[in-house]
């Protein structure tokens, strides 16, 4: 199979939320997220018989998130989706769903070895090849856009309340729902990661990184403005909702700063907000996903 002739993260995503929405009505997230374990168990059971995913266990995986183990012998074979022990269930539902992605996209591709995530794949959304295309399935699937999109429009500011509902909703990390946020939002943003004064990683928004707004941590040690929240270490109410920060603290302008704590993860999550829409010579395109769900939507209805 050629990477021409492999199924397509998004459309594979859309087909299944299109499903999703036709058996349990488009009003589903109202009454909770995606079951994604039982999902992929039902579902690859009917769509490939011959070889289904036959158990979603814990387990301790030494050096990786989540994992999709086949049977021995070969093909056909049946399928494990494994995850690491003590996920929280936000995280343990997006590893699950990324190595569901695995099994839709790639299975024909795994060796008998499987494929092990680490947590920078998973976590971060910061893998490539396949692993990027096992992301962009997790996120349609548990956060598809058309509804993302209906909770939290483009053109609003999201804050940490609103996030957190999301959160809730989706049945992901605070992390995942931010980031499936700053792939579609209008407004200039960046999410910033960070512990005792050092980020970890960090990402912005398309409009704020074509706006020439981001900060680099690859193979760099970047140090938080001493005028951060999370470089103060004033996790209050008040910073959390948000405060003004005066142009040279981030940048080279004014910006809104909201900052809170994880203990569980002995991390800070800070967004910051740009006011105005910064440079203007650029385009900002929809996301394909809306495209794709459309498409099938509109497919479905000749």
């Amino acid at each position: 199979m050629t990477a021409d002739d492999r199924p397509r993260p998004l459309k594979e995503a859309a087909r299944i939320t299109l499903m999703l929405d036709a058996v349990l009505g488009k009003d589903r997230f109202d009454r909770g997220p995606v079951d994604v374990g039982q999902l992929a168990l039902e579902y690859s059971a009917q769509t490939c018989p011959g070889e289904p995913i036959e158990c979603v266990v814990e387990d301790d995986l030494e050096g990786c998130m989540g994992a999709l183990v086949p049977s021995d012998g070969s093909p056909p074979r049946k399928w494990a989706i494994m995850h690491h022990l003590n996920q929280s269930p936000g995280r343990r539902n997006f590893t699950i769903a990324h190595e569901f992605g695995h099994y839709v996209l790639h299975r024909n591709l795994i060796g008998p070895e499987g494929i092990q995530c680490d947590e920078n794949s998973i976590l971060r959304r910061e893998g490539e090849g396949i692993e990027k295309e096992a992301d962009l399935f997790a996120a349609s699937l548990l956060m598809p856009l058309h509804d993302f999109r209906t909770q939290l429009p483009a053109k609003a500011r999201a804050d940490f309340d609103v996030l957190d509902k999301l959160r809730k909703r989706y049945g992901v990390s605070l992390t995942a729902a931010i980031l499936r946020w700053l792939e579609y939002t209008e407004t200039r943003a960046m999410v910033i990661i960070s512990n005792e004064g050092f980020a970890h990683w960090a990402k912005p928004s398309g409009p704020a990184l074509k706006s020439g707004r981001f900060i680099r941590t690859k193979n760099v040690v970047y140090e938080l403005p001493v005028k951060s929240i999370a470089a103060r270490r004033e996790f209050s109410e008040e910073m959390k909702a948000g405060i003004q920060q005066e142009q040279g603290v981030w940048f080279d302008e004014p910006l809104i700063e909201m900052c809170f704590r994880s203990e569980r993860y002995d991390q800070e999550i800070t967004l910051l907000h740009f006011q105005g829409d910064g440079r203007r010579d650029y385009d900002y395109a929809e996301p394909e996903d809306e495209d794709t769900y459309d498409r099938l939507v509109s497919n479905t209805r000749r």
